[in-house]
C-alpha cells in the first residue's frame, strides 16, 4: 500500500498550497543564482562559448534524425537557461 492512511481533501489541498508557495521561493532563488553566475565575466565567457555551440551549429543534409534531436536537445537546455537568467535578473 502506497499511503498508509487517507488524507482528508482539505488537508491535502493545504499541503499542496504550502509546498507550491515554497516551491515558487526556491525557484525565484535558483533563477537569481542563474543570473549571478552567467553574468559575472566569467560567466558571460561561458554562456558565449555555449551559446556559439548550439545556436551557431547547424547540421548538414547527412545529419542523423538522432543527431538532430541531439542537437535540439542542447538548443532547448541553453534557451532555458537564457530564460532562467532574464527571470534571474528581474528578481
Amino acid at each position: 500500500m502506497l499511503f498508509s492512511k487517507t488524507v482528508p481533501f482539505a488537508e491535502l489541498a493545504e499541503n499542496m498550497d504550502y509546498t507550491s508557495r515554497i516551491a515558487r521561493l526556491e525557484q525565484k532563488e535558483i533563477e537569481r543564482s542563474f543570473a549571478r553566475v552567467f553574468l559575472s565575466d566569467e560567466g558571460k565567457k561561458v554562456l558565449a562559448y555555449m551559446q556559439v555551440m548550439t545556436f551557431q551549429r547547424a547540421g548538414n543534409a547527412n545529419t542523423t534524425d538522432e543527431q538532430l534531436r541531439y542537437m535540439e536537445g542542447q538548443r532547448s537546455l541553453m534557451a532555458a537557461i537564457l530564460r532562467m537568467i532574464d527571470r534571474g535578473k528581474s528578481n
